[in-house]
Parts: structure tokens; sequence; C-alpha cells
């Protein structure tokens, strides 16, 4: 099979496969093209309520694929950063289901999803300094606030990996399942996201980002005012029922 990321939806989650089984789901420079205009189809998507990005088989991703390449280590780097902002702006919830190695622009995708679980056993790492690469400064941005400065320097000035362990306490993994259990747990969590207000996430995933301009600040609390949100869940709570959220994002 031709590298390539595969994609499904189903019950309001988008799930996109990294799928390279011959190089450990390694990133192909088409692969690191193709997937801002996917994520822009996907968010254009009403039924996509959540996204969760994952590896085929046993592997999320072990980086760049180095023997596809046939252009610089910079002109590769310069791909994979568009498909790390596109999922970063993704605007729906984002996780990264990870098994295996997690490495390279593996682990820059991953850090670029909103939350990150993990199967025992995998393994994480950053790895310029292996090949004299010069880490995007966006993407160690990203990293310092994931994981701290300390473990953003240990990472990027050694490209060691760390196992599951290390990653769950310094804030690289949100979760750490058994051997077998993380399909399920990704099928529980993200019944939850769905279940959810998309606009209390939408918001909450914009502020997160940073610093909100007034401008955005008045238009969450409009839309927060005239979305009947807030009320349909107060009554399916006085009522004890499940609530039926139904914003959707306002077209521009």
């Amino acid at each position: 099979m031709e590298p390539c990321l595969q994609h499904r939806i189903a019950d309001g989650i988008a799930t996109v496969v990294i799928s390279n089984p011959a190089k450990r789901n390694a990133m192909t420079p088409g692969m690191w093209h193709a997937l801002p205009p996917l994520l822009t189809r996907l968010a254009a998507d009403p039924a996509v309520r959540a996204l969760v990005l994952t590896g085929d088989g046993d592997t999320f991703c072990a980086g760049a694929d180095i023997g596809a390449l046939s252009t610089s280590f910079e002109e590769t780097t310069g791909a994979a950063l568009p498909a790390e902002e596109a999922l970063a702006a993704f605007p729906r919830p984002t996780l990264a289901a990870v098994r295996g190695s997690c490495v390279g622009g593996g682990c820059q995708l991953a850090a670029a999803c909103d939350l990150r679980f993990a199967e025992e056993g995998a393994r994480f790492g950053i790895t310029p300094a292996k090949l004299g690469i010069v880490y995007p400064p966006g993407s160690t941005r990203r990293l310092v606030e994931l994981v701290g400065p300390a473990t953003a320097k240990y990472l990027l000035f050694s490209g060691e990996l760390i196992d599951t362990g290390r990653a769950l306490r310094t804030g690289l993994v949100d979760e750490v399942l058994p051997a077998g259990g993380l399909d399920q747990r990704v099928a529980e969590f993200t019944r939850v996201l769905v279940a959810r207000s998309p606009l209390t996430q939408a918001a909450a995933k914009e502020f997160a980002a940073g610093p909100a301009d007034p401008e955005r600040v008045a238009h969450w609390r409009e839309q927060a005012r005239t979305s009947g949100e807030a009320e349909e869940g107060v009554a399916a709570f006085l009522a004890r029922r499940t609530p039926r959220f139904r914003w959707t994002p306002p077209a521009d």
C-alpha cells in the first residue's frame, strides 16, 4: 500500500490514520502536504465534532520518511510546519492516540493535538539534534507550553526517547492505558466530547491558545447569549436527561 493519510467519520468523530507501515508510519513529503487540505475538509463538515489522529497498526509515527526525501531537509521541515499548524488550528477538540514510536515529526503532530492518550510501551522523542535541524520556533514554544522548559530542553538538546511514565509526569501525555486498552478508552472519551457543548469547547480552545482579543471576547459572549446552550444545559440537568446541544459556528 502506498503511504497515505486515511480517514473515516463515524458518530461525530473523524479519525485520521497515518499509514506508511513499511516505514513505521513515517511521513512522506506527500503526506505532509496532504494533511492541511484534509483537515480543512473535515473542519467544514458539520458532522465532525472531534478528531482523533493515530497511526496504522502498532506505531504512531516515526517522523519523516528520510528515504523518500527528494528535497532538502529545510524544505521538508517547511512542509511539516503547515501540517502542524493546521492541526493545532483545527476548530474542534483533537486527540492523538499513540502506540509505539511517536518520534520527530510524529511527536510534533501529537504535540499539536489538544490531548494525547498513549498505550503503555509507547516512546516519545524530538530528534532534530540528531540530524542538525533547527526546530521551528513555533513548534519549540508549543513544546515548552506543553511540558515546561526543562523537559523541552532535555528532549531538544539530546534527541533521547522517553517512556510513557515520564511522558505522563511531564505532561506530554494525558493518559496512559494498558496494552489493548487504548481503542476502548479513546472511544469512551470521544463519546464524552461529542456529548458536551460545542460552544464551550470552541471558546475554550480559542482562549487557551493565547490572549483573547476584546472583539473575540465580545463575539463569544454574544454566542453564549443567543445560542441557548446554557438554557439547554440547565434544563437537561434539572430534568435529569442528556442535554441536546445544537450550537454551530456562525457562517463567516
